[in-house]
């Protein structure tokens, strides 16, 4: 249940209000709020003066719902907005893992020159084998920084586990937590209490429940900048890396009011697969893409057989606008 606290109500008089009730207590759109388990139904006797609105749900989906909030959220990742009534689709585009600095000066200046907003660049990599490479770590993050102040940019970089969320926190402009990590409760609570953006990927074996419940964790501490990205779900199919859930994304568009960004790259494992269903993705009006470009991507560390090389992202940004433009949307 969620109940928003009359204006009478102080902020000493909410936390006890919570205490009591053992609810958690954000403030949202300058009202206390607080949240309980989906299992209340009904206003306690001992509050109810001090309420104003409330609303009862069926599940621990609440604050990401639309029966709460029924227009979609809005995030802004620097001097972009994406979500709400913008109709923007970010495109987001950098290699799998920073490698050097001459690579990813190399994504940056292809992004710059594009006219696109947003790098991405994985520097903590949740590698399945030991052996793999598994990222420049804190020498990466740097590099990031770098790039942002050198070319402009904001930085997109993901988390691997709580050891390093701080560090991640500081140094990107959108955290990023990846499918292995979605149920990492230390990395979630610690992104609430930011307010950068979070986006954060359905894990592989996740439905929709627990995915967008991973949101909930974000959203009840407090952070309200939450981006929800379906990356495709392992299934029976054993030619692609995994299977794009475009069915979960209209289930998401129609009951969550969070922006939606979509990966083909990572669904698809294969680029010649990655401008098509790119295109699909666009063509259901989302929020933004995750595509993985790398400057030679036979030599990349990480994810080789996904990535575009330039010429290929050049050549799908073309593309993609007039998909976009068909829906009633900018590709930004």
């Amino acid at each position: 249940m969620i109940l928003e606290l009359k204006n009478k109500v102080d902020r000493e008089q909410a936390e006890k209000i919570a205490e009591k009730i053992k609810a958690f207590l954000i403030v949202t759109e300058g009202k206390h709020t607080l949240i309980t388990g989906a299992s209340m139904k009904e206003v306690p006797a001992e509050i109810e003066n001090e309420v104003e609105r409330y609303w009862v749900f069926d599940n621990d989906i609440q604050l990401a719902s639309k029966k709460y909030r029924k227009n979609k959220r809005s995030v802004h990742i620097g001097n972009v907005e994406i979500g709400g009534d913008t109709k923007n689709t970010i495109l987001i585009g950098g290699p799998c893992s920073v490698e050097s600095e001459e690579q990813i000066r190399q994504s940056s200046e292809l992004l710059v020159e594009m006219g696109l907003t947003t790098l991405r660049g994985g520097c903590y990599k949740p590698r399945t084998s030991p052996y793999s490479f598994q990222g420049l770590g804190l020498e990466g993050l740097k590099l990031l920084a770098k790039m942002r102040q050198e070319y402009g940019l904001n930085v997109i970089t993901e988390v691997r586990d709580a050891t390093h969320v701080h560090e991640v926190i500081e140094y990107s402009d959108v955290i990023q937590i990846g499918a292995k990590a979605m149920y990492d409760q230390g990395i979630l609570r610690a992104c609430a209490k930011t307010n950068k953006p979070v986006l954060i990927k359905r894990g592989f074996g996740t439905t929709l429940k627990e995915f967008v419940q991973a949101a909930e964790f974000v959203l009840s501490g407090g952070n309200e900048n939450v981006i929800l990205c379906e990356r495709g779900l392992r299934t029976f199919e054993t030619f692609t890396r995994f299977t794009l859930d475009l069915c979960g994304v209209a289930w998401l568009q129609e009951h969550v009011n969070l922006p939606i960004v979509l990966d083909p790259s990572h669904a698809m494992g294969f680029s010649y697969g990655v401008p098509v269903l790119s295109k699909a993705c666009v063509a259901m009006g989302i929020d933004g893409l995750l595509i993985e470009v790398h400057p030679t991507p036979k030599l990349a560390k990480s994810d080789a057989s996904q990535q575009l090389n330039h010429d290929e992202f050049r050549k799908l940004h073309q593309e993609l606008q007039p998909v976009a433009q068909s829906v009633g949307y900018k590709m930004i």
